[in-house]
């Protein structure tokens, strides 16, 4: 017998074809067609380490950092010399702030390639990485013992010098003129005085911690009310949002569901408006906690080297006190349940649950607060691990359940890029809404966002495009050796 007719043989070029076809894909941003793709070339030929390490990638491309790191796992295990495999695990941990499971990957693979000038430099950014942190740990003061920052800051001392051309807050009161100039000033790429940025973010906090852990809203009958998803910092589409719908005011609310900074290089932008207009008019926008309103996402994806570059280190200690202030969740009418990530992995868990959760510290690895924050819904039914390594995957029963113990009509969630903006699933019953086009620049997607009309609330979406913007890259102030792997 030839070896044409070897049925192996014929599956493994079979799988090499998917290969190719999914690396054309990944090139091309498409990068859920690449892991479908490789993971055809997995079912003909599992015993290659290639074909592990490069999903690994594509995963990692979409955040899905758990899967990431049981491909680069699988790789490992097939081929144990395949130095791809433990620098696409390593890739996926540091992305976590997994740091020190990071280092010993990378310590493999200076074994396995020890010439190699890029394994070298990797390790001592990850070296680095593992020391600060250890350093920190070891000066940190437990959460309980911490003086506040923002108790101890009178912004009112703060002089503004009289060459500042910039807008100005007159007394105490933020209005709309002072909004509306400040944004142009932002347009313009001007930065706010630090005094002014201090009073915002104060006052905002003072409005957020007062607020409960779940936000009830009521949306007077023949009024509108938008939920916005993920901005990321791209402040530029955020401006073309209100351009489409408006300036938030009394008439026209807006609930922005999370994540307003990190990856975006405009994360202070976004931040400092989102917070004037809350100051401005507490009922004209309210503001849900995302995963990455967070010490330790900030401290990778750029917020923090964003506020040190253009205020100082203490407002990014300021910025951290106010993130634990936000609430977690909202519900409009009590009909719509809106919150960043997901629901849980138990079942029963009744909206006065989430009233009852002490939101004010840094989310935690598990629990309903890291659910809410994380999760993400999947096609089958039941629960599954979360792709991201954080939270779970819930299916349809687990969100008709949770509605129906809790007399709710529709789940809104944000947490994922979707090429148009939005995604409907679990039989019309969750919106995902996603309001960052273009994401990092690269992804293609469209943004949108969610009208909803009182008194039957049902869901109009509005889709948009990225809109042009000064060229300073995405992830321009992340941390070193992140911007090393994008």
């Amino acid at each position: 017998m030839t070896s044409m007719d070897d049925p192996a043989d014929s599956s493994h070029e079979k799988a090499e074809e998917f290969k190719l076809l999914a690396n054309e894909a990944f090139k091309a941003h498409k990068f859920s067609q690449a892991i479908e793709l490789y993971s055809q070339a997995i079912e003909l030929n599992p015993q290659s380490a290639v074909y592990w390490a490069n999903r690994a990638l594509a995963h990692t491309k979409l955040e899905e950092y758990g899967s990431a790191i049981q491909d680069a796992t699988k790789a490992i295990e097939v081929d144990p010399r395949y130095s791809k495999g433990y620098y696409r695990r390593g890739a996926a941990y540091l992305a976590m702030g997994k740091f020190k499971d990071a280092l010993k990957d990378f310590q493999q693979l200076k074994k396995i390639c020890p010439n190699d000038p890029d394994a070298t430099k990797k390790l001592k950014e990850c070296e680095k990485a593992v020391l600060k942190l250890r350093f920190e740990e070891a000066i940190g003061v437990h959460e309980s013992e911490r003086q506040s920052v923002a108790d101890s800051i009178d912004f009112h001392t703060i002089e503004v010098e009289p060459q500042y051309t910039g807008a100005r807050i007159e007394g105490e009161v933020v209005s709309l003129e002072f909004v509306k100039k400040m944004m142009d000033d932002f347009k313009n790429q001007k930065c706010l005085h630090k005094r002014y940025a201090c009073q915002i973010v104060l006052q905002a906090r003072e409005m957020l911690r007062a607020m409960p852990s779940l936000v009830d809203i009521t949306v007077s009958n023949g009024h509108q009310f938008t939920v916005c998803g993920d901005v990321h910092g791209q402040f530029y589409d955020l401006l073309n949002i209100f351009e489409l719908n408006g300036l938030p005011s009394e008439e026209n609310p807006y609930l922005f569901n999370g994540d307003f900074v990190d990856r975006g290089s405009f994360s202070l932008e976004v931040i400092l408006t989102l917070f004037a207009f809350k100051c401005m008019s507490p009922s004209a926008i309210y503001l849900s906690r995302g995963n990455h309103e967070s010490k330790s996402m900030n401290k990778i994806y750029g917020f923090e080297g964003e506020v040190k570059s253009k205020l100082s280190e203490i407002f990014v200690e300021l910025f951290a006190e106010v993130f634990c202030c936000l609430p977690l969740a909202h519900v409009l009418n009590e009909k719509v349940f809106v919150v960043h990530g997901g629901l849980f992995s138990v079942d029963g868990v009744k909206l006065s649950d989430i009233r009852a959760i002490d939101r004010f510290c840094e989310p935690p690895e598990e629990g309903l607060m890291c659910e809410l924050l994380w999760s993400d819904p999947q096609p089958h039914p039941g629960r599954g691990p979360s792709k991201r390594g954080v939270g779970l995957s819930f299916g349809e029963d687990v969100t008709k359940r949770f509605l129906q113990e809790n007399n709710l009509d529709l789940v809104v969630r944000s947490h994922e890029v979707k090429d148009e903006g939005y995604e409907i699933e679990h039989g019309g019953r969750l919106i995902t809404v996603f309001s960052a086009p273009n994401y990092c620049d690269q992804m293609g997607n469209k943004g949108a966002f969610i009208r909803f009309k009182a008194p039957d609330m049902k869901p109009d979406i509005v889709s948009f495009s990225a809109v042009p913007h000064p060229d300073v890259k995405p992830m321009a102030y992340a941390s070193n050796f992140l911007r090393m792997f994008s």
